[in-house]
């Protein structure tokens, strides 16, 4: 008896050491430079935790504005974005250092920021403004405000950085910005709330998620025509674009279901039960799998694309909400909103003492109601600490 006591006691801790052994193969193959952190919005707390995906530890937490929301990364310079919706502001944050480097005021309400790909332009709805601040990244300034239609909730920059499209809650429609002139190339009438934006990486289409309607509009940027309105399912929350563009995963917060776009002919080649209240969605980049964070569940759903079901439910933290991988994508990082943590889940090729493709690795303290996050990894020019 004391033998099988004893087993039982000790597989657990051999998976742990399993999987951490695991992730310090991974390390030793990195340069002595390499740095990579999380970067994690504290909506009740005024904060950001930064935490360390060498060590899986909570490096430093930083202070920022109040009511901190939407964060975004820039992929040319080693820098953070944070938008704080209560002081309307924007915090940068120099990731080298990890710390607070720059406030750039900016209107009232804003929510989301994101950032043109080659690095130079900021862009930020702000909601209770009806315009979008434009800001000179290199000068950390507002260079123009665009004004838009009523209760903008999200601005999207196009991959080519020729277009900025804007959701206009308030008054069903989008905002074209053209990017170049900083002016309303046109405003399209589509469904009612809209909100989430994902454009092709051609830039050739956008689409629109809105709650308020259970349909999703599909844009067409090269003419600014309304294409379709394609019905999903109650309140779409949350769009995710396969990395090659070829279909896009629609997360439906009150149906329980997840709607696939097929994004060349705009029709939705179908809906799958997914979970209760379906948050936020994330595509691999091998196109492969879509993970669902539950909010209303306390899981995160995987759900194999090729095959069209769901083949694993892996328990989280209190209403689990945004999510995001590690560059290798080793991990799946889970924003715990009601608990205040974040849930590190690590996937990995079975083993007899590791059964399963997916295991919890840890569990990280966030701040109060954390929201959004963002991964940057780099090669640190400063020594190591």
């Amino acid at each position: 008896m004391r033998k099988i006591l004893f087993i039982i006691v000790l597989l657990p801790i051999l998976a742990g050491l399993g999987w951490w052994y695991f992730h310090l193969r991974e390390l030793s193959s990195l340069d002595p430079a390499y740095r990579e952190y999380a970067y994690i919005t504290n909506g009740k707390s005024n904060t950001v935790s930064v935490i360390d995906l060498r060590t899986f530890q909570l490096a430093t937490t930083l202070r920022v504005g109040a009511g901190p929301t939407g964060i975004a990364a820039n992929s040319k310079k080693n820098e953070i974005y944070v938008v704080n919706t209560a002081s309307n502001n924007l915090s940068v944050i120099d990731a080298e250092r990890n710390a607070v480097v720059a406030t750039i005021g900016v209107h009232g309400a804003p929510y989301f920021v994101d950032v043109s790909s080659d690095g130079k332009r900021a862009y930020v709805a702000n909601s209770a403004s009806a315009n979008v601040s434009v800001i000179d990244l290199d000068q950390r300034k507002v260079v123009a405000a665009v004004r838009v239609e009523n209760s903008p909730g999200l601005a999207r920059v196009s991959p080519d950085g020729n277009m900025v499209v804007v959701s206009n809650r308030g008054n069903d429609s989008v905002s074209l910005i053209d990017a170049r002139t900083l002016s309303v190339r046109d405003t399209v009438p589509i469904c009612h709330q809209p909100e989430d934006i994902a454009i092709l990486p051609d830039s050739s289409k956008a689409f629109v998620a809105c709650s308020g309607s259970a349909q999703v509009a599909s844009i067409n940027l090269k003419n600014d025509k309304l294409i379709a309105l394609l019905d999903v399912g109650k309140t779409p929350a949350n769009l995710a674009l396969k990395p090659d563009g070829g279909e896009l995963m629609v997360c439906n917060f009150d149906s329980d279901t997840i709607s696939i776009i097929e994004t060349t002919t705009d029709e939705v080649s179908g809906s799958y039960l997914i979970g209760t209240h379906p948050s936020r969605g994330v595509v691999s980049t091998d196109n492969s799998r879509l993970y669902v964070s539950n909010f209303g569940s306390n899981s995160v759903a995987v759900y194999d694309i090729d095959i069209g079901k769901v083949i694993a439910s892996l328990p989280v933290g209190a209403q689990p909400d945004g999510l995001a991988f590690s560059q290798s994508q080793n991990y799946l990082l889970v924003l715990d909103s009601q608990s205040g943590d974040v849930t590190v889940i690590q996937k990995r090729k079975p083993r007899k003492l590791e059964p399963g493709e997916y295991g919890l690795l840890t569990m990280i303290p966030a701040g109060v109601q954390p929201n959004n996050i963002v991964v940057k990894s780099f090669l640190s020019t400063k020594p190591a600490r």
